[in-house]
């Protein structure tokens, strides 16, 4: 952790110490210090505390300029404006006044990594000490720099709530598991065991159960509850038999398993995803229909005691994925509201939400903050903002954290999606960070920074312009960072992807947003000992 008092900074040698607050005098002046919480390359996590001299210090005003090229996206605990380079910072509505000698702090994340505030003033005096009068009184650091005449700052950079403590029973370490996946990937339950991750999540997403005709209905009913697994891939070494013909077999039975040997693991079946999304709008037009099919399906005799919660995966609500959705902002916190009322209390219900920032975008075309008191929790989708479905580039981060400069789409990162979800109210521990185990990449690519054009998709293993992580480290090994994430550029195809370093500086922002925890897509994509899993659980803690 390093501290600076910016009043007094001198260029080049910013970083190095503490600054003195002051000299001894009759009247002690607030002061204002900037810490840097966590520095991850691409981006930054920052923090001001404003005390109070000898005096009670009625409000507080911060101004600050960052270097050219170097921005600020979000601030909680404060109301931040800004007008080019100059940031203002004001104490929120709901604070009051800080007693002599107490003190508040207030963060926000900026980019890229290494920047430092320059020119700070607390109430139009130097941070590293001035008089307490209130901003009212104070003459701004420039006047084209006082609220009344700065522009508003972005969505995501609008004030956010604060920071809540992780919900009782600690942060989420939720994984989704494909029943696909046993098939061409053999990937199987078991192999959460082997990896070593069983004992490092909290919960697992079942995916994908379809939505036809309105209803809930089985997505693979061969790879769900009728496969027979070998004593070599069963979870427990004991092969299925067929003694007993109604017995329950496939992954259900596997989930069922693991659940008798991890006791702390809630599995959760997940409906819909990017190709079953399109039953949702007539599943919609009948939420309570709807609602009791889901209740039906789970609590069917057969595996009523595999799934603990229900996962509504809706790609996406009044706005367009595989195909679009026209039932109207409200039909999404109608569904949730369906669902809660008829699972009850005691059981999870949660969805997989976009974490498209955008002003006008996905999160605003449906009601998220009002559906958020039916849910137990959402998992943002933070990854897949860029890929080669745009063939030709530019070249850029699927998962990016932060924004940076050249970003195809501004408000296309993770932080402004959180941001934007607190901003309507969402509360921060409802919220989970999403993590891709896997990579997206361009082939035909000249340029190794981002923004390079290309030619088209890179070659994947069952998907042209996708691969595992597991793949990707040894195969195209990342040699850069931005937006908080990796890439790299092998031969003439591009690689973006997360790796062990970049999920710990995610779940740092993670913690200090007080978020939930995090999920990820998914469990087949990590390595055998199960590197990134073990990333996202220790960031965590």
């Amino acid at each position: 952790m390093r501290k600076i008092l910016l009043g007094s900074m001198i260029a080049g040698a910013a970083l190095l110490a503490p600054l003195a607050i002051g000299t001894a005098s009759a009247a002690t002046p607030a002061t204002a210090t900037y810490t840097v919480d966590s520095d991850w390359g691409t981006g930054f996590q920052g923090k001001f505390t404003v005390k109070a001299g000898s005096e009670p210090l009625p409000s507080w005003t911060i101004e600050i300029d960052m270097p050219s090229g170097a921005t600020i996206s979000s601030a909680w605990d404060a109301v931040m404006t800004r007008n080019g380079n100059h940031y203002t910072f004001k104490n929120p509505s709901w604070s009051g006044t800080l007693a002599a000698g107490a003190s508040a702090t207030f963060g926000f994340i900026g980019a890229p990594g290494g920047s430092t505030p320059l020119n700070c003033t607390l109430n139009g005096a130097p941070c590293s000490g001035g008089p307490t009068a209130s901003p009212s009184a104070s003459p701004s650091a420039s006047p084209s720099a006082s609220p009344s005449a700065s522009p508003s700052a972005s969505p995501s950079a609008s004030p956010s709530t604060s920071p809540t403590p992780p919900p009782p029973g600690g942060r989420k370490v939720l994984g989704y598991f494909t029943n696909w996946g046993v098939y061409g990937r053999q990937y199987f339950v078991k192999n959460i065991v082997t990896s070593g991750s069983a004992s490092k999540i909290t919960h697992i997403n079942y995916a994908f159960g379809n939505v036809t005709n309105g209803q809930c209905a089985i997505g693979d009913s061969y790879a769900d509850y009728d496969m027979a697994y070998t004593a070599a891939n069963s979870v427990d070494g004991k092969a299925d038999t067929w003694d007993n013909p109604n017995a329950l077999r496939g992954a259900f039975n596997q989930l069922r398993k693991l659940k008798a040997q991890y006791p702390h693991i809630k599995v959760l079946y997940s409906f819909g995803g990017w190709t079953w999304s399109g039953g949702f709008g007539q599943a919609a037009a009948n939420p309570t229909a709807f609602a009791n099919s889901c209740y039906n399906l789970l609590k069917d005799p057969r595996w009523a005691d595999v799934f603990d919660g229900i996962d509504i995966d809706w790609e996406y609500p009044n706005a367009c994925g595989l195909s679009c959705d026209s039932s109207g902002p409200a039909a999404f916190k109608n569904l949730m509201a369906a669902l809660r009322a008829k699972f009850g209390p005691d059981y999870l219900v949660t969805a997989a939400i976009t974490a498209d920032g955008t002003n006008g975008g996905k999160i605003d075309a449906a009601d998220y903050a009002g559906a958020a008191q039916y849910v137990d929790w959402y998992n943002v989708m933070t990854y897949d903002y860029f890929g080669a479905f745009a063939p030709q580039g530019p070249t850029a981060p699927h998962s990016p954290l932060t924004s940076y400069s050249g970003i195809p789409v501004a408000g296309f990162y993770s932080d402004a999606a959180i941001q934007k979800l607190k901003s309507k109210g969402v509360p921060a521990n409802k919220l989970l960070l999403g993590i891709g185990f896997y990579g997206r990449g361009w082939t035909g690519v000249t340029q190794e920074a981002p923004g390079g054009t290309a030619t088209g998709a890179a070659p994947g293993t069952y998907e042209a312009g996708i691969e595992d992580y597991k793949v990707l480290k040894n195969t195209c090994p990342a040699t850069g960072t931005v937006a908080g994430t990796a890439y790299a550029k092998c031969g003439s195809n591009w690689w973006s992807y997360d790796t062990p370093a970049t999920v710990a500086g995610k779940m740092t922002y993670a913690k200090n947003q007080g978020l939930g925890g995090a999920f990820f897509w998914e469990f087949s994509g990590d390595t055998t000992n199960g590197e990134l899993v073990t990333a996202v659980s220790n960031g965590l803690k």
